[in-house]
């Protein structure tokens, strides 16, 4: 039967979108893991559709021969569009039509956490709509991405693309940052890392121990310093504050037996090093 199928290829895609997610070889995984996840969707929601509203209601009406879009499967099904799920799934479906144009790998840092709640909605959806167990087809400790530990530097995208496509990464992260925050888990799962100083070893995950001098250790920061404000010169205001004071104090800098000024003799030390 048409079902059948369609669920088995549904598996098979959502599999498939893991296991090329977590693959640490594939640069672009990102893009990969949305296509094949929107795959994975639009099959089991076609399934579930045939179930209940019969064959036809896959295929346009005016097209017998041409199965509907994914969004208008979403539409049909999960009519509500503040769904949690649903939001998460058309965000998804956005980078899936527009990755192609804009390919980089830091998409993983802005859309991870709407992945991972993409994943467990499947599973969620799978079971309520079709009584199918994806963790008899996947394990479940395999259901958890992979995930970067790096944060989005707009600086460092600037540098490293073109206008465009940097503006448009650094765009998509503003617009999603507010609306994670304001949503469930249904429409992304937040990683986030706490740290606190206790006494008691029993509430602690983890130790450490205060040693400035050491790599592995810690050191408590009681205040909050600007650097702007603690190392204030650069190479040039420092030298003119070094040849003010000199001047103001009378002092001659003299060097190999000759006068020189600060900024002579910063450069004959780099020099001489």
């Amino acid at each position: 039967m048409l079902k059948e199928k369609l669920l088995e290829k549904s598996k098979e895609a959502f599999v498939l979108a893991i296991e090329i997610y977590n693959k640490p070889t594939i640069k672009y995984r990102v893009e990969a893991f949305s296509f094949f996840i929107c795959n994975a969707w639009e099959l089991m929601l076609k399934a579930y559709m045939i179930e209940k509203y019969g064959e036809n209601s896959i295929y346009y009406p005016d097209h017998p021969n041409r199965t509907i879009s994914l969004d208008k499967c979403l539409q049909k099904i999960i009519s509500n569009e503040k769904a949690p799920v649903r939001k998460n799934l058309t965000k998804i479906i956005e980078l899936r039509n527009t990755s192609t144009h804009f390919i980089t790998e830091e998409y993983e840092m802005v859309y991870i956490p709407l992945f991972q709640a993409c994943l467990l909605n499947f599973v969620e959806k799978m079971q309520e709509y079709h009584d199918i167990d994806m963790t008899e087809v996947i394990p479940q400790n395999f259901l958890t991405l992979s995930v970067s530990m790096k944060a989005l530097d707009e600086n460092i995208i600037r540098a490293k693309y073109p206008e465009e496509i940097a503006t448009k990464l650094i765009a998509i992260n503003a617009e999603l940052e507010p609306v994670i925050a304001e949503n469930n888990q249904s429409f992304a799962i937040r990683i986030e890392h706490l740290h606190y100083l206790t006494k008691d070893k029993n509430k602690a995950t983890s130790h450490v121990y205060i040693d400035k001098n050491a790599e592995s250790g810690v050191k408590i920061i009681k205040e909050l310093k600007d650097p702007n404000n603690t190392h204030k010169y650069t190479m040039k205001t420092a030298i003119k504050e070094i040849n003010r004071r000199l001047q103001s104090e009378n002092i001659d800098f003299m060097l190999f037996g000759k006068l020189n000024d600060a900024f002579s003799v910063t450069l004959n030390v780099a020099i001489l090093c």
